[in-house]
């Protein structure tokens, strides 16, 4: 080395080096260091269970907020479309989703606010537990809720079918649904659920199958046909906020252990199918308008069915005078399969009304599979 300190070129030298360090910034390595031990360890994760945030244990995440569109807080939306009792329909038959009133705990430090619903996960992942990693959490997202409804025509009394509803929320969308599911009241009298009672704990998810452990499951002992739909609530529910229908098994568990049988009836020791849409789902749905909505006319129908010939039959009755004002047929695109259907029914006078959409029996010509919808029109 040069011993002369006064020497040019080693003054420049000294500048320089310190003008490099002062660039650098030191990072902790320690996400790094967990990264890499998480790839050494000899179970697979699917991507998405490494997003999750390390803050799911925190208070605020593990309660999650989650709003019910448009009614008391102990109310769930329902209908195809996101829209409270307050709106109209739109010339395409789906409702405008009203501004909601969100019940939100605060975001997790881990989470950065945005401006539109988001389903990006958070930036941090949570630790692995037994039964697998919590999904995503969410800043708002629209979730699917499915609920029970009596089989009206069926030859057993108690006969139920799924009917699904749509509600916003926001944290991690499987276990919101499910805690919509086993506390909240679905808008449509019609609808209900047996889970009332359960507590839920986690919903976590593991080499292909969904663990939904609760810290209490509901003790009502239903007969096998009843249990049987009552289960495949959850397992619907579950997998359609998940945005997985039919892909993945659910295991249903109480305190982290086996459940037993649920509802006195069903087998949980080993995870959940879903059943098929034939054996379960109601074969009628309307989708809009909602229940106890506020329309003009023309009023614009929509729904789901499954229906012989392909075809639903409708009528409007008054709520003042239980005269039929209206009534009709439309069609879904195919017979015997879940499909759409349309209707508009216009001149109905100012007043309250009840909207039937049903089937005809080819066995005895009496109305069966019925979903019916309480309106007002202004």
């Amino acid at each position: 080395m040069n011993d002369n300190s006064n020497d040019p070129f080693d003054e420049l030298m000294r500048r320089s080096l310190h003008e490099e360090a002062d660039r650098i910034e030191p990072s902790d390595a320690l996400p790094e260091i967990r990264a890499r031990a998480h790839a050494q360890r000899p179970a697979a994760r699917r991507p998405w269970l490494l997003t999750a945030g390390l803050a799911a244990a925190g208070t605020a995440a593990a309660i999650g907020a989650f709003t019910m569109l448009n009614g008391p807080d102990n109310t769930a939306n329902d209908g195809d479309a996101v829209a409270g009792s307050s709106t109209t329909t739109t010339a395409t038959g789906v409702l405008p989703s009203p501004t909601p009133t969100e019940l939100s705990a605060s975001p997790e430090p881990s989470q950065a606010p945005t401006e539109a619903p988001s389903t990006s996960p958070s930036a941090k992942t949570a630790s692995p537990t037994d039964r697998g990693v919590p999904e995503p959490a969410v800043k708002s997202t629209v979730v699917p809720v499915y609920w029970l409804g009596e089989q009206v025509g069926a030859q057993k009394k108690s006969a139920a079918r799924l009917y699904r509803t749509w509600a916003k929320v926001s944290g991690r969308p499987a276990e919101q649904a499910v805690r919509i599911m086993t506390t909240k009241q679905p808008n449509d009298p019609d609808y209900y659920s047996v889970w009332r009672g359960a507590a839920l704990n986690t919903v976590t998810r593991s080499n292909g199958v969904v663990t939904v452990d609760f810290k209490q499951l509901p003790k009502a002992t239903l007969d096998p046909d009843l249990a049987k739909v009552a289960t495949q609530q959850l397992v619907y529910t579950v997998q359609g906020a998940l945005e997985d229908a039919g892909g993945t098994r659910v295991q249903v568990t109480e305190q982290g252990r086996a459940a037993g049988k649920l509802f006195g009836q069903v087998d949980t020791s080993q995870p959940l199918s879903r059943a098929q849409a034939t054996e379960v789902q109601a074969f009628i749905w309307v989708t809009a308008p909602d229940d106890n909505t506020v329309v003009t006319t023309p009023v614009k129908v929509t729904g789901i069915a499954s229906v012989f010939e392909a075809q639903v039959n409708w009528r409007i009755v008054s709520v003042k005078t239980r005269a039929i004002v209206a009534k009709g047929a439309a069609n879904t695109s195919e017979a015997y399969k879940f499909a759409p259907f349309a209707f508009s029914v216009t001149k109905l006078p100012p007043g309250a009304y009840t909207l039937e959409v049903f089937e005809i029996s080819a066995a005895d010509g009496t109305m069966t599979s019925t979903d019916t919808k309480s309106i007002v029109v202004k």
